[in-house]
């Protein structure tokens, strides 16, 4: 190479680098400023101001500010009419405004009426003639179609709750109280495909599409609509494809602690049939509700996830179609005659809504119908579905058959995205009968629902695949069964499904041997499907192990509570085959039912309650298992003993001090702990119905009586959950001491202990908790 040609290339080599690292200069510098930008709070599920958000960061954060504008959008929704007459700028109008903030207070727990008073008259009232930067403050009002006003919404912006400390201390209790799990912040129109459900406490339900939660709590709630039954006979089987999304259904169910959820990590659009055990029997499970809440483009969220204004092109809607009719179709094959299956998306668009509803109600041939439910939510206001409608592509082409579409779009644009075009078919449809709600109308998101009712099986399990009783299998090989269930079933989802109810993978005889030995050897063991029969993803799950009858684990326990003869010791189960059992957990036994029978074919991530806890020294109480606040209020009708009955004073002394000594309470409750021997107590608190102005709400607490003091083991928003409903203005928390501070402690404060007093403290047994207000293994990871 010439000298000069090096020179040059080196000249050029140089250049380049330095126009590297300016640029990567440029960057870092970019990276640090939006690192210094405060940190945003992600969008809750009810989004409230998304949109504001991103216009106030700018091109601070590196971002622009989104334009709320999409030509291909407002033509397409213009052509098809569904929006009336007169009234689209309202509705694009509102679709640019941020989505007012909705808060559920949860039905089932008795204190429900308690928190909804609290709320009127003490933080609402607070808002009433309060002014924020001139403007007055819009006093949250009442969803004028949820039952018994437990469903609010409010314009307050999270902007306009930090400016005032009126406000910010309404947002804290409601922070609070949704850890609590007594109050769920969920979009309005998400609350109304349970709502339509129906739900009985006996129903057994499939919510196939659960994650993020917000509607599985609510059919928790249903199922738990009489507290006094510990056990309701229906459960709820929650389902997500996203494992990660799985753990996050976990997290919001586990806020309400009930014993009959079950939650399960698999394709909606293949979801294994289950069978249960029936009188010595094996039988199909069918449910008795299915909410289909399918995947969706999700043009009725703009309010909220204000990217779908950038994004939005009618290609999602042509791609998801498929998929939509797959999952509500094998929500149809599970369900019961005379159930009801709710399919909805948050999407406007007809080939999700109509076209899915109108090809799954033409291919089930007269087994489904849509159900009128146009007077079971009074003051919803809503449009009823269309029945004519036309596809259009992302580059603006309209087709209004099947037959326009030329032969290179087959694979985009399939024959069901198209309204039936025998008339009297779909007129028979009842179409009409769907619920399209329009942003503009109530002030919410936009959403479709449609109400289907199972009238008969579908055509293709007119024949369903036989399920051998016990016995049966015993005496006959597990091939001939295999055969007998396949055979005369020619649809491509039959022998899938024959599969999945005798076992997978039996049809091989050598690997039923194989397994039927393993199973006698780990009686009572639901683990994780071997890796030979299903690919798993994600983490891999600790078993559910259910406590043998002769286990000597259970006996102390049942002396030291006095447990009543009616407790289902069968139900109690541990996440552990070896080593020591730290944690006790309980379901219901209908869902004991599904897990011994299906656990080869369920990834389940998680189902329980806990109710007892290991406790370190506990040997030396009689008892090494101590109660645990989650599942107190399933346990505590069994439990005969140990039972502390408090009054109100007591319950605020227990709950704002760490380690109270008997003298502190009234004299009732320390002539019953007195007597005590060490180790775990419920205390239960009875409402006085003579003193309407006191907590009309019974509370049971767990606690632990030591050598001279009582303290609480109730998780820190629990504890300021129930000093709220008492009256009581939480104000803080010494970290040392491990007190908090209340209006009336703050007035009167404590005077010091004696040393003597402080000595016995010290001597106290040590329980596994050494930080105030958490429950044992509180720092393990969810399960």
């Amino acid at each position: 190479m010439q000298p000069e040609v090096q020179r040059a290339c080196g000249v050029v080599g140089r250049c380049v680098r330095s126009v590297c690292a300016a640029a990567w200069a440029m960057g870092r510098r970019a990276r640090g400023r939006r690192f210094q930008q405060p940190p945003q709070p992600e969008g809750e599920e009810d989004g409230s101001d998304g949109g504001r958000k991103r216009g106030q960061a700018g091109w601070e954060g590196g971002y622009p500010e989104i334009v709320k504008e999409n030509k291909l959008f407002e033509h397409y929704y213009q052509e098809l009419k569904i929006v009336p007459e007169g009234e689209w700028d309202q509705f694009m109008d509102s679709l640019r405004e941020p989505l007012p903030a909705t808060l559920r207070i949860t039905g089932y727990k008795s204190h429900a009426k308690e928190i909804l008073h609290c709320l009127k008259n003490k933080y609402f009232k607070e808002l009433e003639d309060l002014e924020v930067d001139g403007q007055k403050v819009e006093v949250p009002q009442p969803l004028s179609w949820y039952p018994e006003e437990l469903a609010w919404h409010t314009n307050l912006s999270r902007k306009i709750l930090r400016k005032s400390p009126l406000l910010a201390k309404f947002h804290q209790f409601l922070v609070s109280e949704t850890e609590s799990g007594n109050i769920s912040r969920q979009e309005a129109v998400s609350m109304i495909p349970p709502l339509l459900l129906n739900v009985e406490p006996h129903h057994k339900i499939l919510d196939m599409c659960a994650a993020p939660g917000s509607k599985t709590t609510q059919l928790i709630e249903m199922l738990h609509a009489d507290m006094s039954v510990p056990f309701p006979e229906g459960f709820v089987i929650a389902n997500d494809v996203d494992n990660k999304r799985c753990y996050l259904l976990v997290h919001q169910a586990k806020r309400l602690s009930s014993p009959c959820i079950m939650v399960v990590n698999h394709d909606a659009s293949s979801i294994p049939r289950l069978t249960v055990d029936v009188d010595g029997r094996k039988e199909i499970l069918f449910y008795d509700r299915i909410l289909c809440d399918v995947p969706c483009s999700g043009d009725g969220t703009m309010r909220k996830n204000i990217d779908v204004w950038k994004k939005w092109t009618t290609l999602n809607s042509l791609q998801l179609h498929g998929l939509q009719l797959r999952i509500a179709t094998r929500g149809a094959e599970q369900l019961a005659e005379g159930g009801r299956m709710v399919y909805s998306t948050c999407s406007l668009n007809p080939v999700e809504d109509e076209a899915v509803i109108a090809a799954l109600l033409e291919k089930s041939e007269g087994a489904l119908e849509l159900a009128d439910v146009s007077a079971e939510l009074p003051g919803l206001k809503w449009m009823p579905g269309v029945s004519q409608w036309k596809v259009m592509t992302r580059d603006g082409q309209w087709f209004a058959d099947w037959h326009e579409v030329p032969q290179g779009r087959h694979t985009q644009i399939r024959p069901t995205m198209f309204p039936p075009k025998d008339l009297e078919k779909l007129q028979a449809m009842h179409l009409e009968r769907c619920l399209r709600i329009l942003p503009h109308h109530q002030n919410t998101g936009g959403f479709f629902v449609a109400v289907l009712v199972k009238k008969a099986p579908m055509p293709w399990n007119k024949r369903q695949p036989k399920v051998q009783s016990k016995s049966a299998e015993a005496r006959e090989p597990r091939v001939s069964s295999h055969v007998a269930a396949t055979e005369g079933n020619p649809s491509d989802l039959s022998e899938l499904e024959s599969q999945m109810i005798t076992g997978a993978g039996d049809s091989v005889t050598a690997h039923t041997t194989e397994n039927t030995e393993s199973n006698e050897k780990k009686d009572g063991v639901c683990g994780p499907p071997p890796s030979k029969k299903m690919k798993l993803f994600g983490f891999k799950e600790d078993p559910f192990v259910f406590i043998p009858e002769d286990d000597p684990l259970f006996p102390p326990i049942e002396k030291f509570y006095a447990l009543d003869p009616s407790f289902p010791r069968m139900n109690l189960l541990t996440r552990t085959t070896e080593g020591k059992k730290r944690q006790l957990y309980m379901v219901s036994k209908e869902l004991r039912n599904v897990l011994l029978n299906n656990s080869e074919k369920m990834k389940v991530i998680n189902t329980g309650i806990k109710v007892w806890c290991r406790n370190n020294s506990g040997e030396e109480f009689d008892c090494a298992f101590r109660l645990a606040q989650e599942g107190i209020y399933t346990l505590y009708p069994f439990i005969n003993s140990r039972i502390i009955t408090v009054k109100m004073e007591d319950v605020k002394t227990l709950l704002t001090q760490e380690n109270p000594f008997f003298r502190k309470l009234s004299s009732e409750a320390y002539s019953q702990v007195k007597d005590l021997a060490k180790g775990s107590v419920v205390l239960k608190y009875e409402p006085d119905s003579a003193n309407p102005d006191t907590l009309q709400c019974p509370i049971v607490l767990c606690g632990w009586r030591g050598k001279a003091s009582i303290r609480t083991f109730v998780p820190k928003n629990e504890r300021l959950h129930y000093l709220r409903m008492m009256g009581l203005e939480v104000l803080g928390e010494k970290k040392k001491e491990g007190v908090i501070l209340t209006s009336e402690s703050a007035a009167s404060p404590e005077q010091p202990e004696d040393e003597e007093d402080a000595k016995q403290t010290a001597q106290d047994p040590c329980v596994p908790d050494s930080i105030p207000g958490c429950d044992a293994a509180a720092a393990e990871p969810s399960r």
